[in-house]
């Protein structure tokens, strides 16, 4: 990427949407579909064992204010390097070593070439079920939505 061009490449972008996607589902789902499209890891070094530690997160007041540091959160990672030289990094919420190595698995298979089919076997259905999951806390917010008006009183109209 160019100080010039502030768009990232697309292979950037899915890589970025890949990670996230990755970092947010939950461990044991991952693990789920991880072991049904490969039963048996591929061969791989470990560049940086799964660890585990913590990051600082940020918020946001009502999504648009200056941002504040909201707390800490454990996150385990994990790279790995393929025989073939591709490189996978898995950053997962928690304390869940599999689920990293997983992770980083999954981005080091799809860097070499196996992207199509990593995607319709295990992102999309994570991506799915995020979004069934985000549906259902909006319509259980919506649930409890109150909407006040004023009536008007004759002298203000």
């Amino acid at each position: 990427m160019s100080v010039t061009d502030p768009k990232p490449a697309p292979a950037t972008e899915a890589r970025r949407a890949r990670l996230s996607t990755l970092a947010k589902a939950p461990a044991a789902r991952l693990k789920a579909l991880w072991a049904a499209h490969m039963p048996e890891p591929p061969a791989h070094d470990l560049l940086r064992a799964p660890e585990i530690g913590t990051v600082m997160v940020h918020g946001r007041a009502g999504a648009v204010g200056a941002p504040f540091n909201l707390g800490e959160m454990t996150v385990t990672r994990c790279s790995v390097r393929l025989p073939s030289g591709a490189v996978g990094h898995g950053h997962v919420q928690g304390r869940d070593r599999e689920a990293a190595l997983a992770a980083a698995l999954i981005d080091a298979l799809a860097e070499d070439g196996q992207a199509s089919a990593l995607e319709a076997a295990i992102l999309r259905p994570l991506r799915a079920e995020a979004e069934a999951r985000k549906t259902a806390r909006a319509a259980r917010a919506a649930a409890t939505k109150v909407e006040f008006f004023t009536m008007v009183r004759g002298e203000n109209a």
